[in-house]
C-alpha cells in the first residue's frame, strides 16, 4: 500500500523527485517556531504522515519511509545516529536510572525519546492530537528532545530507526546552552525539578555558574501540555496456537497461591503449562496441590535454597512455552488475562506485554500508568513476553537473587536488545503484597517508600542491588546523583507542614549516619560489581 508522506525540508539544500507527497522548505534558519508551523500545515492536509529531512543526509528513501509507517511504531527517527545520544545532561540529575535514559546503540531499531528534526517520520495522527514543537527552544534539536520525552511519556510509539538516517554513525552533537537544558527540565518535570537540575549542574561544573544562576528561577516557557495520544483501536491477529507458560515462584504463600491457581483454572485462554517454583523450607512444604490441582498442566518444582532469581531460572529453563508470563503467588488476575497479553502481543507486534498491578491498599494508580504506552517498567507479577526475547537477553542475574530490582535487571538488558515492550493499563491483576514470603523472606523491602514517607523514623534507603544496577548500565554520574536523591530524600515526609517539619528535623540529625549507611551500601555494590553478573541463557 503506497502512503501520502509529506516531506519537510530541514537543512540547507533541496530533496528532487518526492514521489510520496508536498515538499515544504524552512526558512534559511532552522527553528523550532518554523518547524511547528509546517507540522501545522501538514496536520491540516490530506497527508498520512509527514518526514523531517535534512538534505545534508543525502536523498531520503520513499520506500523505506512507506514501508515504516506501515508499522505499529507512531514516530520513527536517526536520534541516536546523528549525535542525540545522552542529551540533555539536564535529565541525567532528575532521572539518572530511567531505564529510557539508557541509548541502546545506535545501529539497532529501539524505543528511544532522543528524536532528531534531521531524519524524522511522524504519523499524522500524532499531529492531530499532540502538541509540536516548543518554539522557545533555541536549539530546534533541543525542541526535538523535549518533543520525543513529551510525545512516548504521553503514549506515542516512538523508535530510533538506523536506517532512515544511513549507516553512518555521526559523533555526538555540542552540549546544549543552559536555557534549553533548563526549559528541558521546566517542561517535563516542573520548576522543582528545574532548581534542582539547575544546583547540580552549577555544583558538578556542567554548566556556568552565573547563567545557571541567572536562569533558574525564571520561567522560560508556558507548561508543557498534557495531552494523551490515543491510537484508533485494530483488530489482534492472533494465531490462535500459541502456547503459554504461566510461572509462578512462592514461599510460605499457599493461601494466596491456592486462589491463583483457581483463577488460573478459569481463563478464557487455557495455559500450555504452569510450572510453580516451590522454596517453602521443606518441612512446610504441602504436598496436596498436585492433587488438587489434577486438572490444571501443573508442574512442581522444589528448591530447598530460595532465591528469586535462581527459582524463576529453574522455571524458565524448564519451560516449554513460546511466550511466558511472569505473575508472583500473591495476585489476584482475571478470566481474561491471558487471553488479553497474547492479543496485546499480536496488536503491537511487541515483545513484552507489561500489565499494571493495583495494590491493597493503594487507591490511586499513578496516572503514568492509565497511559497505553511503551513500556519503562518490568513487572514480574503482569508480563508476558516471548520466549525468543529471553534467548536474546538470558535470565535473570543472579546478583539479584536475595535483592530487589532483578525486574528492572531484565527490562533494561530488554532495553538494550531493541525490544518492543508495551504498558497496557487495561490489563491489571491485584498485587495482595502478602505480609510474609518473596523479597520480605530475605529482608528486602521491609521498608518502603511509602511506608518511609509517612514514618518520622524509616529511612527508604537503597539496596546494593540497585547501586549496582545504576553502575552497570548508567555509570558513575548515576550512581552520585542516586545517592545524592536517596539521602535527600530521607528529609521527606507527606502530610501537613508540622509532620513535613518533623520529619525534616529528624532526618536532618540522622543525616550523618545516612551519609555513613550510604557509604557502605556503595562499597556492597562495589564488591557486587567486581564479581557479577551472573546471567544464565535460555536455551532455544
Amino acid at each position: 500500500m503506497l502512503r501520502r508522506i509529506d516531506l519537510i525540508v530541514t537543512g540547507s539544500g533541496a530533496v528532487a523527485g518526492w514521489p510520496l507527497g508536498q515538499v515544504r522548505h524552512c526558512a534559511a534558519a532552522v527553528s523550532a517556531g518554523a518547524i511547528a508551523t509546517l507540522l501545522d500545515d501538514v496536520k491540516r492536509g490530506p497527508a498520512d504522515g509527514v518526514l523531517l529531512w535534512d538534505p545534508a543526509l543525502g536523498a531520503p528513501d520513499p520506500e523505506l519511509a512507506n514501508e515504516l509507517l506501515g508499522r505499529v511504531a507512531d514516530v520513527h527517527h536517526g536520534g541516536l545516529s546523528l549525535g542525540q545520544a545522552s542529551r540533555p545532561a539536564a535529565i541525567h540529575f532528575i532521572e539518572p536510572v530511567w531505564m529510557h535514559n539508557c541509548d541502546p546503540p545506535p545501529d539497532r531499531a529501539s524505543t528511544s525519546w532522543r528524536v532528531s528534526f534531521r531524519a524524522c517520520l511522524i504519523r499524522r495522527s500524532v499531529l492531530e492530537q499532540m502538541d509540536g514543537p516548543c518554539a522557545e527552544f533555541h536549539d530546534s534539536e533541543a525542541a526535538a528532545l523535549e518533543l520525543g520525552f513529551r510525545w512516548l511519556r504521553r503514549g506515542v510509539f516512538v523508535r530510533h530507526e538506523p536506517r532512515l538516517a544511513g549507516a553512518e554513525v555521526r559523533p555526538p552533537r555540542a552540549p546544549l546552552d543552559v536555557h534549553d537544558e533548563l526549559l528541558f527540565a521546566q517542561r517535563g518535570f516542573g520548576a522543582s525539578w528545574s532548581m534542582w537540575a539547575a544546583a547540580r549542574g552549577s555544583l558538578t561544573g556542567t554548566w556556568s555558574r552565573a547563567e545557571t544562576a541567572r536562569l533558574a528561577t525564571r520561567r522560560l516557557a508556558e507548561a508543557a501540555p498534557r495531552q494523551t495520544f490515543v491510537r484508533a483501536p485494530t483488530p489482534a491477529q492472533r494465531r490462535g496456537d500459541e502456547r503459554v507458560t504461566v510461572l509462578v515462584p512462592t514461599i510460605e504463600r499457599y493461601p494466596y497461591l491456592r486462589v491463583l491457581l483457581e483463577q488460573l483454572r478459569h481463563q478464557t485462554v487455557a495455559p500450555h503449562e504452569i510450572i510453580v517454583i516451590d522454596q517453602t523450607p521443606a518441612a512446610d512444604r504441602d504436598a496436596s496441590f498436585t492433587r488438587d490441582y489434577s486438572d490444571l498442566p501443573l508442574r512442581w518444582i522444589t528448591l530447598d535454597q530460595a532465591g528469586q532469581c535462581s527459582s524463576r531460572n529453574a522455571g524458565l529453563k524448564a519451560s516449554t512455552g513460546d511466550h511466558i508470563l511472569f505473575v508472583d503467588d500473591d495476585d489476584e488476575v482475571k478470566p481474561t488475562l491471558i487471553q488479553l497479553h497474547l492479543e496485546a502481543l499480536a496488536r503491537y507486534d511487541s515483545d513484552a506485554s507489561c500489565g499494571i498491578a493495583h495494590e491493597v491498599g493503594i487507591p490511586t494508580m499513578p496516572e503514568n500508568f492509565t497511559i497505553t504506552r511503551a513500556s519503562d517498567v518490568f513487572p514480574t507479577n503482569n508480563t508476558m513476553v516471548r520466549r525468543s526475547l529471553l534467548e536474546r537477553t538470558g535470565l535473570f542475574d543472579l546478583a539479584f537473587d536475595r535483592q530487589p530490582r532483578a525486574d528492572g535487571d531484565l527490562g533494561m538488558r530488554a532495553h538494550l536488545s531493541g525490544a518492543f515492550m508495551v504498558l497496557n493499563p487495561e490489563i491489571d491483576v491485584l498485587h495482595h503484597h502478602a505480609p510474609r514470603g518473596g523479597l520480605r523472606k530475605h529482608g528486602a523491602r521491609v521498608i518502603t517508600y511509602a511506608s518511609s514517607r509517612g514514618s518520622l523514623w524509616q529511612r527508604h534507603l537503597p539496596a546494593p542491588s540497585e547501586i549496582y544496577l545504576a553502575a552497570r548500565y548508567f555509570g558513575d554520574i548515576a550512581v552520585r546523583e542516586v545517592l545524592w536523591q536517596r539521602s535527600l530524600g530521607t528529609l521527606s515526609s507527606h502530610g501537613d507542614r508540622w509532620r513535613r517539619l518533623a520529619k525534616g528535623t529528624t532526618g536532618a540529625l540522622m543525616l550523618p549516619n545516612t551519609m555513613e549507611r550510604m557509604r557502605q551500601i556503595h562499597a556492597s555494590a562495589r564488591q557486587m560489581i567486581a564479581r557479577e553478573p551472573q546471567i544464565p541463557q535460555l536455551t532455544p
